[in-house]
């Protein structure tokens, strides 16, 4: 099934694959849409540039939660559960799509999408920052063009039908959930369940980048302690008998060193490298280009030009 008709909006046409069940949904704020999509450029070879379904993942978006790609809202809100369909989307709409597929990309390989960032609006980072990280995304940023996305609608779901994931929340909700998950990573340190609670700092972590990013403009003040030394307390700092059961985890480590060069803590960062280039040889890649970043920052910040001392590896 083929049919191929305007929506609404200027610039965007759309083509039915394969056609869904039942009636356009009912959307209200909060609802999330569940969907597999691909992303491809409008030439003669119709070059892929993403595909969710070879990250291994389904993306989701929250209605009225300002998704920088303002047009997936309108695309998928015509769409019915179970629909396959292509959207042809020019430039004007596009525009934002080389800032969004860098920060799903490094939710894929396990990152933070706000690594890097400024407390800035997406138009702001992009303009900061002269890459994405990934050759074809800066293309499209150079170049904005128009793009083909094929979406497969899986469900709608309101928002008290499912759990939200603390980039959804609110304000006051992130507030309340950063305590939480920092307890729930303390006890899966306690478990020895490493790479699970690290993911409980990170998220609580990603929490508080947020709600800094909103300082700025929101007209209810942010309580005293979400500050940049909070992020490291948060994601680095477990309970006294959990201590010792850092000592041989060098990604504990890791994370830990990134999050002291995130608030400047140079000297803690540079002895948490030095343990994980220590403890995992097979990381010191990794690790080296991270203490070669740290430089450049601390460099930049006061404003010096020269070597910092002990910037490399110690022989391990």
């Amino acid at each position: 099934m083929e049919e191929t008709y305007l929506l609404n909006v200027e610039g965007v046409k759309k083509k039915i694959l394969h056609g869904g069940q039942g009636q356009l949904p009912k959307l209200q704020d909060g609802s999330k849409f569940t969907f597999h999509f691909q992303t491809l450029k409008d030439d003669f070879e119709r070059t892929v540039i993403d595909d969710s379904r070879e990250a291994g993942m389904p993306m989701e978006i929250i209605v009225g939660k300002m998704f920088k790609l303002e047009i997936w809202e309108t695309l998928l809100s015509s769409m019915r559960i179970g629909e396959v369909a292509e959207f042809w989307c020019d430039a004007i709409h596009t525009g934002m799509y080389a800032l969004v597929s860098r920060g799903m990309r490094r939710i894929a390989e396990g990152r933070d999408p706000l690594e890097g960032q400024k407390h800035r609006c997406g138009m702001g980072n992009m303009f900061d920052y002269h890459s994405t990280g990934y050759e074809d995304l800066d293309e499209l940023q150079r170049t904005p063009q128009p793009l083909i996305f094929i979406m497969e609608l899986f469900r709608v779901e309101d928002p008290s039908a499912y759990k939200r994931d603390t980039w959804a929340m609110s304000k006051e909700e992130k507030l309340a959930a950063v305590p939480v998950l920092h307890s729930e990573g303390n006890r899966l340190v306690l478990r020895r369940e490493f790479a699970q609670a690290a993911a409980k700092y990170q998220e609580a972590v990603i929490c508080l980048r947020n709600l800094q990013a909103k300082v700025s403009s929101t007209s209810t003040p942010i309580p005293a302690w979400v500050t940049p030394h909070s992020l490291v307390v948060l994601s680095c700092r477990t309970p006294t008998e959990g201590s010792s059961l850092l000592a041989d985890n060098a990604k504990a480590y890791f994370k830990r060193a990134k999050a002291h060069a995130a608030v400047w803590n140079e000297r803690e960062a540079r002895e948490d490298f030095q343990r994980v280039a220590h403890l995992d040889p097979s990381m010191a890649a990794a690790v080296k280009k991270e203490l070669k970043q740290l430089g450049e920052r601390m460099r930049k910040k006061h404003g010096l030009h020269f070597t910092p001392l002990n910037s490399q590896i110690s022989p391990v």
